[in-house]
């Protein structure tokens, strides 16, 4: 089992991080969110539309328009994005439906890919944007400091 995130997953958290990153500046222009994290405007388009569906962003029409988180960042966790954009089915489709293979009843692996799958949805759960935000702020400044 090959596990990877999506291209949605990685585009879509880093812009959900932009937006969180520029909160302060009102709503952010498309144009300047794919410009930033070097994504298409049509698949930036595309990803933002699936994160408004989930509440997780709102646009404002305009010359002032674009987009802003729906909540705090404190509120969004990644596991909330993944849900978005990944879904919210196991890693192996026997962990989301044992009915669905023969083996299921004796199976010791399908418990193993449902604890991995657990324990990764918790990882996500645990780790904010406002947490990524911090961090990115963090990385920002470090990556400035002249050293002697």
């Amino acid at each position: 089992m090959i596990m990877k995130l999506t291209t949605k997953m990685r585009y879509g958290t880093r812009a959900m991080l932009d937006l969180a990153l520029h909160s302060d500046a009102g709503p952010i222009s498309l144009k300047e969110i794919a410009s930033r994290q070097e994504v298409s405007l049509k698949y930036m388009e595309h990803l933002l539309a699936t994160l408004q569906a989930a509440g997780l962003v709102r646009s404002t029409r305009g010359a002032h328009g674009g987009y802003v988180l729906a909540r705090p960042a404190t509120e969004i966790d990644l596991r909330h994005l993944y849900d978005a954009l990944e879904g919210s089915e196991g890693f192996a489709d026997c962990s989301d439906d044992p009915e669905m293979c023969t083996r299921a009843d004796a199976c010791v692996t399908r418990d193993v890919w449902t604890q991995m799958h657990a324990a990764c949805m918790q990882v996500l759960h645990s780790t904010t944007l406002d947490a990524l935000a911090r961090r990115a702020r963090e990385t920002r400044e470090t990556a400035t400091m002249y050293h002697i």
